[in-house]
């Protein structure tokens, strides 16, 4: 059998990052999570079965949804009822996600435009399949030649996710009241010693939204995408420790490991839209439609 060109292993990086939509996912099974009559989520059946033994905090599962009692109509009042469960169901260990307990905070919403309807603990928003933010960072630089190259990073072997992979130079996880250039600033700043006012420079320049489902849950993300042109002679620095090495490569090079298993899947999603936006995908690859045209919304 003929080895799979570079485009269809893209393409099989795309599908596998949405296989939340294919056919044969968990999606048919699932049951809406809502709060406040909008829905915020996906349920797993057996993780509604889970939350059913909480019925002063959720609902049983009633045309197709799962929502909060009716009595926890504030923020704080949601959030506290929801992680006391957490806190309870990761005291029993049933659950593979809460071993990966952050003690980070997630917003909650419909959408990223609404008032945040709660909060909850990283770990668990692929339980209640909430849609979660980041902020990802296209490094790159230009020769006087105009040859362009990109600053990539080695994620620690220590890493609780994804160990090992190769990386953006700095991405982070949107967190509970924290802006999205504030999270660009401190994730350049925290992984890379990049100067605050060189991370200041970077341009907004896409979102790159998937939803997949794997042993742990459903994951809706959606990361906010800035290209950061920096001079040749930058070099990046290790900071708190999360990057073991960075490496500027060039654009074949990168293309290369784009499609190999040795990307982070969703950061190379993030380069791949780096790579169609300036021009280095041809269009007739088949990836450019496939790559934006996804179900879902900010």
């Amino acid at each position: 059998m003929a080895a799979a060109s570079w485009s269809e292993r893209v393409l099989h990086l795309l599908n596998r990052m949405n296989n939340f939509y294919s056919a044969g996912s968990c999606r048919a099974s699932c049951v809406r999570f809502e709060v406040d009559g909008a829905q915020v989520g996906w349920i797993r059946p057996h993780v509604a079965a889970l939350l059913s033994r909480y019925p002063q905090v959720f609902t049983c599962p009633r045309g197709g949804a799962v929502s909060l009692c009716q009595g926890l109509d504030s923020y704080e009042g949601r959030s506290e009822a929801v992680h006391a469960v957490l806190l309870a169901l990761r005291e029993e260990d049933c659950l593979t996600c809460l071993r990966g307990w952050r003690d980070e905070r997630y917003s909650v919403m419909p959408r990223f435009s609404d008032p945040p309807v709660m909060w909850m603990e990283r770990a668990a928003t692929s339980l209640f399949g909430v849609k979660r933010y980041g902020v990802h960072v296209n490094a790159y630089t230009v020769s006087d030649g105009g040859e362009v190259s990109m600053w990539l990073a080695r994620r620690s072997s220590t890493k609780q996710t994804y160990p090992g992979l190769l990386d953006n130079m700095a991405a982070g996880g949107l967190a509970a009241g924290v802006g999205i250039k504030h999270t660009l600033v401190k994730e350049c700043q925290e992984e890379a010693c990049v100067p605050e006012d060189t991370a200041m420079t970077a341009r907004p320049a896409a979102t790159v939204s998937y939803t997949y489902e794997d042993e742990e849950g459903v994951f809706p993300e959606s990361q906010f995408v800035f290209d950061l042109e920096v001079p040749v002679g930058f070099r990046p620095r290790i900071g708190d420790g999360e990057v073991q090495d960075f490496y500027l490569l060039s654009i074949e090079k990168v293309k290369e490991l784009l499609a190999s298993d040795d990307f982070k899947p969703n950061s190379a999603m993030v380069v791949l839209d780096f790579l169609i936006r300036h021009a280095f995908v041809e269009p007739d690859s088949g990836l450019w439609l496939s790559s934006v045209s996804r179900p879902g919304s900010v």
